[in-house]
């Protein structure tokens, strides 16, 4: 389980590639990166999470769309 210690998401959702972006602090760059087997991938910021990407988004959330 993730820990989110985040008081405000930024949340973009990109419909023509199917991807679900959402960043914990103001979106940056990410230093580092993790793609889980579940096609999410965790972006770090040195050791702290800073974002997520989801892959296959509206598959995967069951929001219709692809």
């Amino acid at each position: 389980m993730i820990s989110l210690d985040a008081r405000r998401l930024w949340i973009d959702y990109d419909d023509e590639a199917d991807v679900l972006y959402i960043s914990l602090e103001r979106p940056q760059q990410a230093t580092d990166s993790e793609l889980s087997e579940e096609g999410i991938l965790y972006r770090y910021r040195d050791d702290k999470l800073v974002g997520l990407t989801v892959l296959d988004a509206a598959a995967r959330l069951g929001i219709g769309g692809h």
